[in-house]
């Protein structure tokens, strides 16, 4: 159910077609591989023309040899606390087809990009080349409203106590804004490891796999073709857990 902006429908599609022809006519697009990491620069701006980019963000380790801090994550339900090395890779989030990013360097923290799909396409353009597409540029802005709008679900989804709360509300989240239909339900189209997971709710991958056993023994989540992740229903719809 894409409810993503700005989506391929609502755009008027002379003027996609216009900025896309004009990126590749001044070499302002790279195809890359899943997994590659996406070279970026503050200032610019970021446009997916295919497939998905993943967000990761860490925090620098400490430059001066001292040991670098950890903070530790109690489990709710009486498991060993957990501990998460500050200068781990914590997922941020999916930028898709249609939609625009930016990375902005704000230190000590850092800001990466990754090719989530094989044969995804970005295009790279200064604030100032939407002077040709005003049009567009209103567009833009309007998704990195609505980007905004769902950073503040997600970190209201962070702020919950118990793990298997943030972990459906993330899912839920993710499933709302890139979820595709199915039979069930509706999926999330891209395959998001557990690691990655516990990275997004300040989590591990044991945690992780475990409490997803939990929530598909209660239907609350299935698992569609090729191991992706499905919600059953409406993903509007609030569950209790």
């Amino acid at each position: 159910m894409q409810s993503s902006l700005p989506s391929d429908n609502a755009r008027p599609f002379l003027t996609w077609q216009r900025i896309t022809d004009w990126a590749h006519a001044h070499y302002r697009t790279r195809t890359f591989n899943q997994n590659e990491r996406i070279p970026t620069r503050s200032g610019l701006l970021y446009l997916v023309e295919r497939g998905a980019v993943r967000l990761v963000g860490s925090a620098e380790g400490a430059s001066d040899g001292e040991p670098e801090l950890d903070f530790e994550v109690s489990d709710e339900e009486g498991a060993s606390p957990l501990s998460i090395g500050l200068n781990e890779e914590a997922f941020l989030g999916f930028v898709g087809a249609g939609q625009p990013f930016e990375i902005v360097a704000q230190a000590p923290f850092l800001l990466q990009s990754f090719a989530h799909v094989d044969q995804t396409t970005v295009i790279w353009l200064y604030w100032n080349d939407l002077d040709n597409w005003p049009h567009f540029r209103r567009e833009v802005l309007d998704a990195f409203r609505y980007q905004h709008q769902r950073k503040l679900l997600w970190l209201s989804t962070l702020g919950q106590r118990r793990t298997i709360d943030r972990l459906l509300g993330f899912l839920t989240l993710l499933i709302e804004e890139f979820g595709e239909p199915c039979e069930s339900g509706y999926y999330l189209p891209w395959a998001l490891t557990h690691a990655q997971i516990g990275s997004a709710i300040g989590s591990t991958r044991v945690t992780v796999t475990r409490l997803m056993g939990k929530l598909r023994q209660r239907n609350l989540i299935h698992i569609y073709r090729d191991g992706l992740i499905a919600i059953p229903g409406n993903p509007l719809t609030v569950h209790e857990v």
